[in-house]
C-alpha cells in the first residue's frame, strides 16, 4: 500500500491522516505537540463548524463530541450605526446544527485516535531543511504539508492573482468565558455577529471546552482603530488582562451584550488568544532545495481572515477532498501535475468561493449588500439562504456577491 506523510496536526492534518489510514494507507504524521500538550495549551480558533463540513468527520467517527456541543441554530447579526445604538437585528436559523468545539479537546484526541488507529505518529518540529532530508530518502510516495504556521509556509509562493491584501485586515482578540446570560431575543445557542461599521465586529460563539458549554467572545477589530486594543502586544497577555479589555469594549460598544456579561469569567487559566495575519492564497505545490516536492493543504495555500468563520470548514473540506483525490489516483504518481490539479479543482469547488466572500466581507458592507440585511430582517425566508451561506458559500455567488443578482433575488422574492 502507498505510504503517505502529513506534517501538520490540526484540523485538515489530522482529518486526512485519519481518514488515509481508514481506507487503508500507510500513514506518518508528523506533529510538533503532544496530545497532552496541546490538551493544557492554549486555544488556537474558534472553530464554529457547519453541516457539510461536519459531515466529513462523522464520514471517519470523528464526531465523538457531537452529544455534548452545544447545537448552534443560527446566526443573529446585529448592526449597530451609531456608537451604543442598535439600528438592525434578525435571527437567521440553520437548516441543521452547527458546532464549536475547543481544538484542544478535539486535536488531543484525534492524535490519540490516530496512534489507535495505526497512524506513525511522529512528535517533533519540522523544518524546511528536515523534510527536505526526509523527501530524499524516497519513503513516501506523497508528501502533504498541513502546518499553516512556521517554517515551512515559506516553501509555497504567494499567488498574487488571488491575494488582494499585503498586510492584515483585522486585530483578532478570543475569550472563552463562562456565565455570559443567552440572549433574551433568541434564547437558543446561536452565533452574535455584532457588527461596527468602520470599527470592526464582536462575534459571540456557543461552544464546548474544557470545562463544559461556553461562549466565545471574539473581537475583530480594524487595525489602528479604537477596538484594536491589542495591538502592539507581541507577546501574550495576561489572560485576565484580556478579558478585561474585551469587556470593557463590549460595555463602551454594546451594551445590549453587557446586560448578559455580569457574571462572565474566563473557563480556564489559558483561555485566550490574540494575534493578526495577512489573508493570503499560496500556490499549491512547495519545493524543496533538494528537488523534492510537497502539497499545501488548508491554511498552508488558503489563509482567509476568520470574518466569516470558514477557516475549519474549509480545513475539513478539503482534507476531505484531497481523501478522495488520492484514493482516485490508485497507483499512478502523485507528481506536480496532479498536485495542481488536486488543488485547482478544490479551488473551483469551495475555496473561490469563501476567498472572494470572505474578502469582501472585510470591506465596508457595500449598498446591495445592506439591503439584503434590511431585506433578511423582513423575511425569514432571506434570512435562513444567508444562514445556509456559511453552510455551502458557494450559494452566496447566486444572490449575495454580485449587485445584479441581489436586485434580481429580491425582485422574485418580492413577486412571490
Amino acid at each position: 500500500m502507498r505510504k503517505i506523510l502529513i506534517v501538520g496536526a490540526g484540523q485538515a492534518g489530522l482529518q486526512l491522516a485519519l481518514g488515509l489510514r481508514a481506507e487503508g494507507y500507510e500513514v506518518t504524521l508528523m506533529s510538533a505537540r503532544t496530545p497532552e500538550e496541546i490538551r493544557t495549551g492554549w486555544p488556537t480558533s474558534t472553530q464554529a463548524m457547519f453541516d457539510l463540513a461536519l459531515g466529513t468527520e462523522r464520514a471517519y467517527g470523528l464526531n465523538h463530541w457531537e452529544e455534548q456541543t452545544p447545537p448552534i441554530h443560527g446566526l443573529r447579526p446585529q448592526l449597530s450605526v451609531e456608537k451604543g445604538q442598535l439600528a438592525l437585528a434578525f435571527n437567521a436559523p440553520l437548516e441543521r446544527p452547527a458546532q464549536s468545539t475547543d481544538q484542544r479537546i478535539k486535536m488531543a484526541r484525534w492524535l490519540e485516535d490516530a496512534e489507535e488507529r495505526g497512524v506513525e505518529v511522529i512528535y517533533n518540529a519540522v523544518t524546511t531543511q528536515d523534510l527536505d532530508a526526509i523527501t530524499q530518502l524516497g519513503r513516501y510516495d506523497l508528501t502533504v504539508v498541513a502546518a499553516g504556521k512556521g517554517d515551512l509556509v515559506a516553501m509555497f509562493d504567494r499567488d498574487p492573482a488571488r491575494s488582494p491584501y499585503t498586510e492584515p485586515q483585522r486585530g483578532l482578540a478570543v475569550a472563552y468565558v463562562h456565565g455570559l446570560e443567552p440572549d433574551p431575543e433568541w434564547p437558543e445557542p446561536h452565533v452574535g455577529f455584532h457588527a461596527l461599521p468602520g470599527l470592526g465586529e464582536l462575534f459571540v460563539i456557543p461552544a464546548l471546552t474544557h470545562t463544559g458549554p461556553c461562549d466565545i467572545l471574539f473581537w475583530e477589530a480594524i487595525p489602528g482603530g479604537p477596538l484594536d486594543r491589542w495591538a502592539g502586544h507581541t507577546g501574550r497577555m495576561a489572560p485576565e488582562e484580556h478579558l478585561e479589555i474585551t469587556l470593557e469594549l463590549i460595555r463602551e460598544y454594546l451594551p445590549w451584550v453587557a446586560a448578559r456579561a455580569g457574571n462572565v469569567r474566563l473557563t480556564d487559566a489559558k483561555a485566550t488568544l490574540h494575534g493578526r495575519y495577512t489573508p493570503t492564497v499560496r500556490r499549491p505545490v512547495g519545493h524543496l532545495p533538494g528537488g523534492g516536492t510537497a502539497l499545501g493543504l488548508a491554511d498552508v495555500v488558503i489563509a482567509n481572515d476568520p470574518i466569516t468563520g470558514q477557516g475549519s470548514n474549509t480545513a475539513a473540506k478539503a482534507a476531505s477532498h484531497y481523501l478522495r483525490a488520492i484514493l482516485e489516483r490508485g497507483d499512478q504518481p502523485f507528481d506536480e501535475r496532479w498536485m495542481t490539479d488536486t488543488f485547482e479543482a478544490f479551488w473551483t469547488a469551495h475555496g473561490q468561493a469563501v476567498t472572494g466572500w470572505t474578502n469582501a466581507m472585510l470591506q465596508p458592507l457595500p449598498p446591495h449588500v445592506q439591503q439584503l440585511l434590511g431585506a433578511s430582517s423582513q423575511n425569514v425566508e432571506i434570512a435562513r439562504r444567508f444562514a445556509a451561506g456559511f453552510n455551502d458559500p458557494n450559494d452566496l455567488l447566486n444572490w449575495f456577491v454580485d449587485p445584479e443578482k441581489a436586485a434580481a433575488y429580491l425582485a422574485e422574492v418580492n413577486g412571490a
